[in-house]
């Protein structure tokens, strides 16, 4: 099985969600689990997948 790692301007692409937000959210460990190599940080995508499904809501009113 192939891992499939983006770095956080793909990843951006891929959400939707500008690429400054998933820098705040690794500063405050709101994000998908990720890899720094050197400077560099990418994630693997099933990681980011599998974190989207964790913070699916139904409502609202679901707690944060």
């Amino acid at each position: 099985m192939e891992r499939e790692y983006i770095n956080t301007e793909t990843l951006a692409t891929k959400t939707g969600i500008a690429a400054s937000t998933w820098h705040k959210r690794r500063m405050t460990g709101d994000s998908p689990p990720f890899r720094k190599i050197g400077t560099r940080v990418i994630y693997r995508w099933s990681d980011v997948v599998a974190w989207l499904d964790a913070h699916e809501k139904r409502s609202t009113s679901d707690a944060a």
